[in-house]
């Protein structure tokens, strides 16, 4: 495995027999080695040979998405226990799945009329009680209210009092006026609108009476629960009768039937009460024979989705090979490493010789121009890290993947900017937790699993002297320490990223790159910050009070001044004039020479090759269908100069302001280490001095969220994301293209769900 090239890549064609096209592209999912060429791009899906075949997975597909809805919806998942695997033919597969969809969908409707009719019945008997109670209030009322009258006309003793009374009596029966009432229920939400319709409907010529239902009630219809009250409706007349059914049916009120009888109105509810058991009873066996029946379909189901997967994919896979004239194979192109040529010649093999077939496939290099796809053999350690390069761009075919520097690099300047070892721990074991979490959280774990190592070391031997903690001196010292640190580690980086620019132009024999690029702009970038660089280590090993900031500026103003009490060693003057004039001619050197040598190296390619016989003017399309056949094209210069002029005007201004990019490092360790110091200075030790429990306690709770929320938490995305800038800009654009595009071959390991 070689993670700084990608692996050498080979465009093959394959001639398969058609009765052993089947197992032959099942084998190569298994081996997951090849990515296959559309050869079919200008047939539309319908128009594919096998069409038909995947439609039927599309079909079982859809079948398996609804058990997964209905056991999602009975609170079950499929079972991950491993079981024998079962030869499964897709056509009994077909048979089972529609068995089990018809059984599923029979039990789920008549469960579903069996819980409306329960419901109904429980909505009927909330409105038997609740209206009853009305009633026999209203009954009870009554006749007091007529015991009240009797007893105040006898208690008088009027002369005319019994002739009322009897005139009363005696009054026609059909002449009096009888009132018809509906009762239901409706949802409380639009109870005061419902009342409010009712009065401007009938201009108030009803009566309406509404009680609270204490517990929801699931609706019939939307089989949902549902708030609702129970009412009773007293009109008179046909007319408001009808209004008032259309405006219930308006509010998604439910009507039910009510007797005035008491008699009759026990009776409903003894035999409402008796339905409802019988209907509980039902219902729960109902229930349990679906739960049963999805559980059974669970404990094969992602055995059966993994099948269905497959042969769909092998389908989709078989429509993109191309069918040889004589309609006895299939022809497929596609991709392969070359390591992989023994294994697939094997299972191509297999393939024919497991169906008998009397015609060996055949294996053949095709030789192409094409750019080969980027593949990288990686395991659970590098492919984070992998992951990270690719976000920025899949690098070109066998150029250096920053993905073998960035396993060192990219946790290191973590830990320069995270900078706190007690914190580092602390990210230690939370990596740790995640490691031994692996199953089940197998995506997520490398993402963390390197940056708590860094920063865990002795105190002193390998850090600073602890006597400048807490003295006058430490911020200055530790600021000017930091500061210094972060050019040298930047220009140090850089200049890998220069170096590794060099080996892509060797690997590719581009020496152009290699004399007009890669030699002027290691010139410019060490004449101006390696030359920082080394001031910064003399001045550490000599011990000098000189002023860097004053060397750089006036090596630029006045490079011919006086260094004075600036100069740190014999002959630093003439070295500063040496490298400004080489930083000065490596910009025209950048700039200038490699766009009149692309030009003329063109010229060189296409010389004679353009030529052909002149018959008259009117051959000149023919001569440019000629001219094109040849492979001409016409060099632009004026393009390429202005991309060389840009490039040169990048790497120039870029020098400058990565340099300066690369200060992150330092003030992002500086954010951290004060931020350590307010948390624990400020909240615990203030606490700490008040003598109080309750006061330490809020204090020790603060500063713990505190160094978990911010320290731990946002400063670690903060110290990932500038390693994260720091790599892609400041390190990468010295020598990384990116310009590839991935290896995705045929493999049943990477089905998703999508691709059911």
């Amino acid at each position: 495995m070689d993670l700084l090239r990608s692996e050498p890549m080979q465009l093959v064609q394959l001639i398969i027999p058609i009765e052993a096209a089947y197992r032959t592209i099942s084998y190569l999912g298994d081996l997951g080695l090849f990515q296959f060429k559309d050869l079919n791009a200008e047939k539309s899906p319908f128009q594919r040979t096998y069409a038909t075949q995947i439609k039927r997975c599309g079909e079982m597909a859809r079948k398996l998405r609804f058990f997964k809805e209905q056991m999602t919806e009975a609170g079950l998942s499929p079972s991950t226990r491993s079981m024998a695997r079962a030869d499964f033919n897709l056509d009994d597969l077909e048979v089972k799945l529609a068995e089990f969809e018809a059984e599923l969908t029979e039990i789920k409707a008549n469960n579903e009329k069996l819980q409306r009719a329960y419901s109904e019945l429980v909505e009927y008997k909330l409105v038997l009680q609740k209206v009853g109670e009305f009633f026999y209030a209203a009954q009870n009322t009554a006749v007091a209210w007529q015991r009240e009258v009797e007893a105040h006309h006898i208690g008088e003793g009027s002369i005319d009092s019994p002739l009322l009374l009897e005139q009363e009596i005696s009054t026609d029966p059909s002449k009096q006026v009888k009132l018809g009432f509906v009762s239901g229920l409706v949802p409380r939400e639009k109870s005061m609108a419902f009342e409010r319709i009712l009065f401007r409907a009938t201009r108030g010529n009803v009566f309406l009476k509404q009680a609270l239902v204490e517990d929801c009630v699931i609706d019939p219809v939307l089989g949902e629960k549902i708030e609702k009250n129970v009412f009773v409706i007293f009109f008179s007349g046909e007319r408001v009768k009808n209004k008032i059914l259309k405006i219930c049916d308006a509010f998604g009120a439910n009507r039910y039937p009510f007797m005035d009888d008491l008699v009759k109105q026990y009776q409903m509810i003894t035999e409402v009460s008796g339905r409802l058991l019988e209907l509980k009873t039902t219902v729960d066996a109902g229930l349990l024979h679906w739960s049963n029946l999805l559980q059974t379909i669970g404990y094969q189901f992602e055995q059966w989705s993994h099948l269905v997967k497959k042969e769909k994919s092998i389908y989709h896979t078989l429509n993109m090979l191309s069918i040889e004239v004589t309609k006895k194979c299939l022809v497929a192109e596609g991709w392969c490493p070359v390591f992989a040529t023994s294994q697939i010649q094997n299972a191509l093999e297999q393939a024919t010789f497991d169906c008998n077939s009397q015609i060996r496939a055949i294996f053949q290099v095709l030789h192409t121009k094409e750019s080969p796809p980027t593949y990288f053999r990686t395991n659970k350690f590098t492919l984070p890290f992998q992951e990270i390069v690719d976000a920025y761009g899949v690098a070109k075919y066998q150029e250096v993947n920053p993905g073998v520097y960035m396993i060192i690099t990219f946790p290191f300047l973590f830990a320069v900017m995270f900078g706190d070892w007690g914190h580092g721990i602390c990210l230690l074991l939370a990596t740790l937790y995640f490691i031994v979490k692996e199953k089940k959280f197998s995506s997520q774990v490398m993402g963390a699993s390197i940056v708590g190592l860094i920063r865990v070391r002795p105190t002193y031997p390998f850090g600073v002297d602890p006597k400048w903690h807490g003295s006058r001196s430490e911020l200055p010292f530790l600021n000017s320490l930091k500061m210094k640190m972060s050019i040298l580690l930047g220009v140090a980086q850089m200049n890998l990223g220069i170096i590794l620019s060099y080996f892509n132009a060797t690997f590719f024999g581009n020496n152009l790159n290699i004399w007009y690029q890669f030699v002027p702009q290691m010139i410019f970038l060490n004449s101006l910050f390696g030359y920082l660089s080394l001031l910064i280590i003399v001045k550490w090993c000599m011990g000098s009070q000189a002023d860097l900031y004053h060397v750089m500026i006036y090596m630029f103003l006045s490079p011919t001044d006086d260094l004075g009490e600036n100069q740190l060693f014999v002959g630093q003057k003439i070295l500063q004039l040496v490298l400004l004039l080489l930083a000065l001619v490596s910009i025209p050197w950048m700039l200038f020479p490699k766009p009149f040598l692309l030009k003329k190296q063109h010229q060189e390619r296409h010389q004679g090759r353009s030529y052909a016989l002149l018959h008259s003017i009117d051959d000149s399309p023919e001569l440019e269908r000629h001219h094109d056949s040849l492979g001409h094209v016409e060099f632009e210069f004026s393009e390429v100069f202005v991309h060389q002029l840009i490039h040169t005007i990048e790497f120039v201004l870029g020098a400058v302001s990565n340099t300066a990019s690369y200060l992150r490092l330092w003030a992002l360790s500086l954010a951290h280490s004060e931020l350590s110091s307010v948390f624990y200075e400020k909240v615990l030790l203030l606490a700490w001095g008040f003598n109080n429990v309750v006061i330490l306690t809020i204090g020790i709770v603060v500063f713990i969220f505190a160094t978990v929320g911010v320290l731990l938490v946002m400063e670690t995305l903060s110290a990932f994301l500038h390693a994260l800038r720091l790599h892609w800009v400041e390190f990468q654009n010295k020598f990384y293209e990116g310009d590839g595009y991935k290896f995705y071959p045929f493999s049943f390991a990477l089905l998703t769900d999508e691709d059911a």
